[in-house]
């Protein structure tokens, strides 16, 4: 009986080691290969990764006539999603743009943070540390939209949304570096 106890034993331990590896290795055959290749987040991500500079950035507020900030500014983004975006506001339009919901200092609107990407919807998200994801818009800019992305060659258009539908903001940004 003793040997008996320690071969089922023995078994027992062997498949316990083996079960879970062999169930890992299954599991990753059934996933396939890391998201990667053209149209994959993995992509946008290279893609984006490196420094932008700014080409146009106007602001559409509601009822409102449009602000045309120029292109002083930069985005950069890392391989991880992270990104430091800031816009040098020219001084004519830093009083509009308060009025309009979009407060700067000192003439500039900067903030740094994770972006998250959907593919599908072709839109970018800021999260924003210590800001709340959800709640209502307060301004052209608020980071709960989405930001509507679109590729030309290597000028890359981020198109806020009101949610009629309509353009908020449209900012253009070329690659640089």
């Amino acid at each position: 009986m003793t040997k008996y106890v320690v071969r089922i034993m023995g078994v027992a331990i062997i498949t316990t080691l083996l079960v879970p590896g062999g169930a890992a290795f299954a599991q990753k055959s059934k996933l396939g290969k890391p998201d990667t290749g053209a149209g994959t987040t993995t992509a946008a991500r290279k893609y984006l990764e490196g420094r932008w500079g700014l080409v146009s950035f106007d602001v559409f507020p509601p009822g409102k006539a449009p602000i045309k900030l120029g292109g002083q500014g930069s985005l950069t983004y890392d391989g991880f999603g992270n990104m430091q975006f800031e816009v040098r506001i020219p001084p004519d339009a830093v009083e509009p743009l308060r009025l309009a919901g979009i407060p700067s200092n000192n003439g500039v609107l900067s903030l740094s943070g994770r972006t998250v990407i959907d593919m599908q919807a072709h839109t970018i998200t800021y999260v924003i540390q210590g800001q709340p994801p959800a709640g209502a818009p307060s301004g052209p800019l608020a980071l709960n939209r989405k930001r509507h992305w679109v590729v030309e060659g290597n000028v890359l258009t981020l198109t806020t949304k009101a949610d009629d539908g309509k353009a908020l903001s449209i900012a253009k940004w070329q690659k640089v570096g």
